[in-house]
Parts: structure tokens; C-alpha cells; sequence
């Protein structure tokens, strides 16, 4: 149990970063960070671990329902400056995080009760992560969601070359190499959300779940209850126009190919996409760029366990490599916005910069055991 909640989800005492309750056998856990966009701590990641669970081990608990306090994010990722401070200060808090963030992750691909994603809001980095487990992703019109790691000199994480690379067609790369923010329709299109409610169903669902009446069959009638209140007369999604030109572009087996493919797109309905495709990339990370397209040709072969394991390495590499702290510094930090990237050209990338990414084992003093069970 946790501090009620207000109409607009804010805490009406104290101040805590995960806050809980349950009302009808379903456990309401709200990302309390609203001023940041509900972004994670460690502290929130071990809490949330926490609560689920003491949740699953709850006969008077059902479900599970999860949300960003605030109107504007369910959650926008990791606390990026509390990482870049940890490396900076030589302590432990960045190894810390990602051992715990992924193992919560993982856990929540088997959770044994059905538990519920509102990704009403940005949904970023984290916070894909936390939603990509449910069986129940709900998003609204106000739905951003993006993985744009490879801005600031990262990768798409968080279990992504799992989640990522099972998309249909090249719109896992597409959305890996670039970035971009997708709305709630184009979620469902792309199979990252099952459920689009429409902003009064979102607004009175706590509410409305207080009605709901159990059988035996719980995740049914979650199911059931939610799908219920679903928008109906949806526009068509932004994702399904552009999906041939994605296709053709972002299937190429390089990244100097697909830019090469998109800056020599000649049709006019793609040509201002693919321009405004190519720019973007050009200002990512060029070594981040090839590091996340074999990281999506590789998770589509492998298990979930072993993506979370490949993706712990990976993590690590990031901060010896460089890229990661100068983007954190250039984009969060002194935010003068002009990260200077190692190399700085994609064509100076080699092979053998690649390889460093995936070679390498965790060498934290202790893998998280569940990331090493089978799937």
C-alpha cells in the first residue's frame, strides 16, 4: 500500500518516486517524477522490483497497473546525468544500474499475473523497457514513444535488440538507427502497443477498474475490460505510408548503404522523408550507428536472456569507448548540442570498433541471475 493518489496523479503527501496502492485486487504503481519526465533512478528500479514482487506473491493482488505521474510522460528513460556522474566520480552507481534495470525488465517478460502499461505521454529508453514485458500496452493520443540512444552516443536497450529486432520488416533498424518519435497509432502498427484509448478512457481508467468483476480467468478479463474502451475510427498510421520506403532503405546490410540509399531516394512521396532521414543519422553517433544495427542483426537470432546479457556487455563498452559520456555531456550536461563523436565521420567506422562492442562479457563482480536462466 502507498500514498492515494489525486485526480491527476500526484502524490498528496510526501514526496516518494514510486508510489502504490491497491484498489480491487489491482496494484497501481505510479512513476512518480513528473518535473523529470518520470525518468528512473536506481532507487526507483529496486523499488519497483520490489513491489512486483511482493505483488506476485500476493493472493489478494490480481493485477498490476502501471503509470507516469503528470500529463506529460509515462516514463522518458534512465537518470542520464546520475550515470555521467557516477563514471566521472569512479563509483559503482552506472555498473549498479544497468545490472538492476535489466534483470527488472527481464523479470517482467514472465511476470505470472497480467500487469498493465499506460505509456500515455513520452515513452523513452526505460520506460520501453518496463512497458515491453506487458501483454497489455495501452497508449493514448498523447503517446511519444522512441528509442534514441544512439543520440547521445548509446544503443537501443532495455531488452531492444529482443523487442526491436522482432518487428515487422526493417522498422525495428528504422527506429534503432534514427530515433524517432512514433504516436499511439503508429505503436500499434508496429506491434509495440495492443491497445489505443481514447484521452477519457484514459483519464477515468483508475476509476473505471473499480468495477471491474473477476472470474477465474484474470488476465481475460483485464483484457476484455480495457479492450472495451478502445478508440475506434483510428487515422491511418504514419509508419504504414512510409513503410515501403522504410523497407527498401533500411534493409541494406551497412550503414554508409542505407544512407547512401536514403540520400539517393529519387520518389517524390519518400524523398523529404529519406533527406530528413539521412540528416538525422548524420548527426547521431557514427560508431553507436553500426554498434546498433548489428546489435538489431543479432537479437533477432538470439534468446530474450541472452539479448539482456549481450546488452550488459554492451553497456559497458559504451563507457570506455567514450561516445556515451561526450553525448550525455553535449546533450544533458553543458547542453552546447555539439557532441564531439570518436570517430566523427560513419565512414571512418571500421569493423574492429564494431567487434570491441561484442566481444567483451560483463565484468561486473556478479551476473544477475536471472538474466542468465533460459527464456
Amino acid at each position: 500500500m502507498g500514498e492515494p493518489l489525486g485526480n491527476a496523479g500526484e502524490p498528496l503527501g510526501g514526496a516518494a518516486e514510486i508510489l502504490s496502492e491497491t484498489r480491487n485486487h489491482i496494484a497501481f504503481i505510479t512513476l512518480n517524477r513528473p518535473a523529470a519526465l518520470n525518468a528512473l533512478s536506481l532507487a526507483m528500479i529496486v523499488r519497483l522490483r520490489a513491489l512486483f514482487d511482493d505483488h506476485a506473491a500476493d493472493p489478494k493482488v490480481h493485477a498490476v497497473l502501471v503509470r507516469g505521474a503528470g500529463d506529460r510522460a509515462f516514463c522518458a528513460g534512465g537518470d542520464l546525468r546520475a550515470l555521467y556522474q557516477s563514471f566521472q566520480d569512479s563509483s559503482y552507481l552506472h555498473r549498479e544500474f544497468f545490472v538492476a534495470e535489466y534483470a527488472l525488465d527481464y523479470l517482467l517478460y514472465s511476470y505470472p499475473k497480467p500487469y498493465v502499461v499506460v505509456m500515455d505521454g513520452i515513452t523513452m529508453g526505460g520506460g520501453m523497457g518496463i512497458a515491453q514485458g506487458s501483454a497489455l500496452r495501452v497508449v493514448s493520443e498523447r503517446t511519444r514513444i522512441a528509442m534514441p540512444e544512439v543520440a547521445i552516443g548509446f544503443f537501443p536497450d532495455v531488452g531492444a535488440s529482443y523487442f526491436l529486432s522482432r518487428l515487422p520488416g526493417a522498422l525495428g533498424v528504422y527506429l534503432a538507427l534514427t530515433g524517432v518519435q512514433i504516436r499511439g497509432t503508429d505503436a500499434l502498427y508496429a506491434k509495440l502497443a495492443d491497445v489505443y484509448l481514447p484521452p477519457a478512457a484514459i483519464a477515468s481508467l483508475g476509476e473505471d477498474l473499480a468495477t471491474l468483476e473477476w472470474s477465474d480467468d484474470k488476465a481475460s478479463d483485464l483484457r476484455r475490460f480495457i479492450h472495451a474502451r478502445a478508440a475506434q475510427g483510428l487515422p491511418a498510421p504514419a509508419l504504414s505510408l512510409l513503410r515501403p520506403g522504410i523497407d527498401a532503405h533500411f534493409s541494406h546490410p551497412t550503414v554508409p548503404a542505407i544512407l547512401a540509399s536514403l540520400e539517393s531516394e529519387a520518389r517524390p512521396e519518400y524523398t523529404d522523408w529519406a533527406r530528413r532521414s539521412a540528416t538525422l543519422m548524420r548527426t547521431r553517433s557514427p560508431t553507436m550507428l553500426s554498434v546498433a544495427l548489428r546489435e538489431m542483426r543479432l537479437g533477432k537470432d538470439l534468446s530474450l536472456a541472452a539479448c539482456f546479457r549481450m546488452e550488459l556487455a554492451m553497456a559497458q563498452q559504451c563507457f570506455e569507448q567514450g561516445d556515451f559520456l561526450e553525448g550525455v555531456r553535449a546533450l544533458i550536461i553543458d547542453k552546447d548540442k555539439t557532441p564531439r563523436w570518436t570517430p566523427n565521420r560513419i565512414e571512418d567506422v571500421t569493423d574492429a570498433m564494431v567487434d570491441m562492442f561484442f566481444g567483451n562479457q560483463w565484468t561486473a563482480p556478479a551476473h544477475p541471475p536471472a538474466i542468465l536462466q533460459p527464456p
